[in-house]
């Protein structure tokens, strides 16, 4: 019989994040730290539009880019938040998740044997995404050293006459790691000089904590070079509604629109109508959920300092990256045995790049009831693995 598959998906590994969860979910008295999921829900006022717009029989399709209105909304909430100015007629595409944007920019941008430089440890999709488009990653390693942040030397080092697109993934799942104007402003001088174009993933955009948060698209001469996808599933705890948006240069967008087009008609109505009511009254709701994420943010870090594990502090997202690498365990071995014997879920860094080996990914957005009682058991299984060392 012939082989009914596709080469290329056969080639690529399931994601490294699924594993633990499915084990959690049969074992009692479990807690995660591995979802990267707001454990608020969405916020009511956001709900009620939702539920009025089902109850007013608004289940129909919208126009392939979107509710014109959200789009609107959308642009303003741009300019308002973080300086950018995007047609909003043209520029501007409502996809399902800021994962279906990621899809269609490479799609639409890279030819077969394009390269991508992806900084890693990053977001478990660019990888496969970029090589079912017919790409070609090629990962930069970055360092802990360097807070995980993506220096212009290491951009400099990896560009060859191939490479098209480069991925910015800030502030980073899973780091938490930022990138601050001078930061992007250096790679942006790097990114003009050598005519490379930016897939700039910017979900977590509402989530820092060190300063308000920089897009490259906002450094003069990098407009017209950027795709900056986001969405409302971190900012404003809508994961299930399925709802995300690409902004670019309309010579992209249209090339992205025709894909989104044949592939997914629209994104779901009601959460359009719901997403408006999140743009023009969202604003305190984001800044709530903010607070609280980094109350939780400082509460680890000042654990994680007081048991002697060794970690950077973070200061994007809802993850912290600890290292374990004094266990002389693999990631993968140090999450197991941990959800095994103390039932505490987390990922492994190796989920997210092979140069995550020696770290895991805690996610903080559950409450800090639950996060107490999970690092209370962290500790009790770090003190036995020390322990057993000092026996050997």
């Amino acid at each position: 019989m012939r082989n009914p598959l596709n080469e290329k998906i056969t080639t690529i590994k399931p994601s490294g994040i699924r594993k633990f969860f499915d084990i959690v979910s049969e074992m009692q008295d479990a807690i995660s730290l591995g979802v990267g999921e707001p454990d608020f829900d969405t916020p009511w006022h956001i709900r009620d539009e939702g539920i009025f717009t089902l109850e007013k029989g608004r289940t129909f399709y919208t126009s392939n880019a979107g509710l014109k209105e959200l789009r609107i909304e959308i642009a303003k909430y741009l300019d308002r938040r973080f300086h950018l100015q995007y047609d909003p007629l043209k520029e501007i595409l409502i996809t399902v998740g800021g994962s279906e944007g990621i899809d269609n920019a490479f799609r639409a941008m890279l030819d077969p044997g394009d390269e991508v430089l992806i900084p890693q440890p990053s977001y478990v999709s660019y990888e496969p995404c970029c090589i079912l488009a017919g790409g070609v990653p090629v990962i930069i390693e970055l360092k802990e050293e360097d807070q995980f942040r993506l220096t212009a030397e290491e951009l400099e080092a990896a560009i060859t006459p191939k490479t098209k697109m480069l991925v910015l993934p800030f502030p980073n799942n899973p780091t938490g790691a930022v990138m601050e104007k001078s930061d992007l402003e250096a790679i942006a001088k790097v990114v003009i000089e050598h005519d490379l174009f930016v897939l700039s993933d910017e979900i977590y955009a509402e989530l820092c904590y060190l300063e308000k948060h920089t897009s490259i698209a906002s450094i003069p001469g990098m407009r017209e070079r950027t795709i900056v996808i986001n969405g409302f599933s971190k900012s404003h705890a809508m994961t299930g509604w399925r709802l995300g948006y690409a902004c670019g240069p309309q010579v992209i967008m249209d090339q992205m629109l025709k894909i989104h087009q044949f592939a997914i008609m629209c994104a779901p109505t009601n959460s359009q109508y719901a997403a408006v009511e999140a743009m023009r009254n969202g604003d305190e709701d984001v800044a709530m959920m903010r607070e609280q994420y980094n109350q939780r943010r400082r509460f680890l870090v000042h654990e994680f300092e007081r048991m002697g594990l060794e970690c950077f502090e973070p200061f994007g997202a809802f993850y912290i990256f600890p290292s374990i690498k004094e266990f002389g365990m693999t990631s993968d071995e140090f999450a197991t045995r941990l959800l095994r014997e103390e039932k505490v879920a987390v990922v492994p860094g190796t989920a997210f790049g092979d140069c995550g080996e020696g770290f895991l990914r805690i996610s903080y957005a559950y409450s800090l009831d639950n996060l107490k009682i999970a690092l209370g058991r962290l500790e009790k299984f770090i003190l036995k693995l020390r322990a057993e060392a000092e026996q050997k």
